[in-house]
């Protein structure tokens, strides 16, 4: 259950960067959601052989820890792309280009 809280949390904090980038924030939590669940299956299975299938909570940490990886691998693909620029020059308008008039 507090998977699912954290998962919340961080899928809101990913659609505030891809906002900001200029990308559509709903695409961007269908990925980290995606992420996290096929890094989780990842790690639990990593877990499984290397701790063999007797050992629940190395294989359940192990799983939480690549789920997080999921996360921070979407996050770091996200920060990677440029930011939405709304330069001033964009904003002038062709009236203030023109000189002063008397």
């Amino acid at each position: 259950m507090l998977e699912v809280i954290a998962l919340y949390f961080l899928c809101k904090k990913i659609g505030i960067l891809a906002s900001q980038k200029g990308l559509s924030a709903r695409t961007w939590k269908w990925y980290t959601i995606l992420a996290w669940i096929l890094t989780e299956m990842i790690g639990v299975v990593l877990g499984i052989i290397f701790y063999g299938e007797n050992n629940l909570e190395p294989i359940m940490l192990l799983g939480l820890i690549s789920a997080f990886g999921g996360y921070l691998i979407i996050k770091f693909i996200l920060e990677k792309r440029p930011d939405l620029k709304k330069d001033d020059i964009d904003q002038i308008r062709v009236d203030e280009l023109q000189p002063p008039r008397n």
